[in-house]
């Protein structure tokens, strides 16, 4: 294709030309002056399509890998409970959020020793569940997913026995008002849609829709999700009239991250025909118009979605969950690809560019909690409490970027 200079070339130099009739030279300077037009149209295209390229799909691999080994070298003793404020086990929620991106990065490069980290701690606690094979707690039940993928890799029995026992306890009981903050859906809710795919048993598909309506409809008065926005409350505290420091409501950015991990991680897994999958979707589609609405100018989310100011800043962790989620709308067709890959690459850039550090430490994370103001102060070099789940977040964003095609 002729670039603009030498078209330009064209018009400016005196090059002699063959003695033209004047319909001829009218014709001629007609289309030089069409192709120049369409030169630059093209060009223009061509400017928009570079503008967004899908980052390199080597590097984003070498990013993930960078930020993973980081985190399996300083917790190379996958059996070491933690310390904050109490002894925990490594097979609380939080360390089960990293195994599930672990197993997402395992899915795109399977690694020996990204296995055998999951199996062996697995193994180790025996697969037995956080709290027990008798707690309905949604805390206790988030290594269970990770449990469920490692046997789908390698059918052992052991592997499923105590986290199906436990969630079959909860679809055989009467009850659905368990998941009271949002952050449950994205523990518990996965593990009744890998059962059912797993089964065939409709009632694990049931149940999870039963315990995700109560919570989105009529947990703390009219239920946890507002359609209006789009968004979800935390829990019943922030149901209005509570109201941020700017008079708007309570959407805390990792809370909506949860139930928006959630939605695309039992989609993944329910059949086409499953009765309630269009209301998921419905639901997936909303909270994506509403947070495409709330990203910051540099790419990031802020801890509180509708207002900047109250700790305001960059945060890592909602804003990998967002990504995650978009990405895998945008390859699944759910959501328009000119639309919102050009929010999805603006994010992930800005991550491995601003919080990521040259030895793999993940900055920009939110310490635990359930609002703004917890877990502060949020900074390049201040590490949260707890460093896995923020790790697992990036892991399950990068993995599903490094799948767009």
């Amino acid at each position: 294709m002729h670039s603009i200079r030498h078209i330009c070339i064209i018009f400016h130099c005196n090059i002699p030309l063959p003695r033209l009739d004047l319909q001829t030279k009218h014709h001629n300077t007609f289309m030089i002056k069409k192709l120049f037009f369409l030169s630059l149209i093209t060009l223009g295209c061509i400017g928009v399509a570079k503008a967004q390229l899908l980052p390199d799909r080597t590097e984003t691999l070498n990013n993930l890998i960078k930020v993973n080994d980081y985190f399996m070298k300083k917790y190379a003793d996958y059996t070491a409970p933690s310390y904050r404020g109490k002894l925990r086990p490594s097979h609380i929620w939080t360390r089960g959020v990293y195994y599930e991106g672990l197993m997402a990065l395992h899915t795109i490069f399977p690694r020996d020793d990204y296995y055998e980290y999951a199996y062996n701690w697995g193994e180790f606690h025996k697969w037995q569940l956080c709290y027990g094979t008798t707690s309905r707690h949604a805390d206790s039940q988030c290594s269970g997913q990770t449990y469920v993928d490692l046997y789908n890799i390698c059918k052992e029995p052991q592997i499923l026995k105590n986290v199906k026992a436990n969630i079959d306890m909860v679809i055989n009981t009467p009850q659905v008002n368990d998941w009271t903050w949002i952050d449950a859906i994205q523990m518990a809710m996965p593990i009744y849609a890998k059962l059912g795919k797993m089964t065939g048993d409709q009632r694990y598909f049931d149940k999870m829709w039963d315990m995700y309506c109560w919570s989105r409809n009529i947990c703390g008065g009219k239920g946890l999700y507002n359609a209006k926005d789009g968004l979800w409350w935390r829990d019943a505290d922030f149901v209005p009239p509570y109201k941020e420091p700017n008079g708007e409501d309570c959407y805390w950015s990792r809370g909506n991250g949860w139930v928006y991990a959630a939605l695309i991680r039992v989609l993944e897994e329910i059949p086409a025909t499953e009765k309630h999958r269009t209301d998921y979707i419905n639901d997936f589609l909303s909270m994506s118009k509403a947070l495409k609405k709330c990203q910051r100018k540099d790419g990031f989310w802020n801890v509180s979605l509708h207002d900047e100011n109250n700790f305001g800043g960059k945060e890592s962790s909602g804003t990998a969950l967002f990504i995650y989620g978009m990405a895998w709308g945008v390859r699944n067709g759910l959501l328009d690809r000119n639309e919102y890959l050009p929010i999805i690459l603006k994010s992930w850039n800005a991550m491995v560019k601003d919080a990521v550090h040259p030895d793999g430490c993940l900055g920009f994370v939110q310490g635990t909690g359930k609002e703004p103001k917890d877990g502060q102060p949020v900074g390049y070099d201040n590490l949260p409490d707890f460093e896995d789940y923020g790790i697992g977040c990036f892991l399950l964003a990068g993995s599903e970027v490094y799948k767009l095609n």
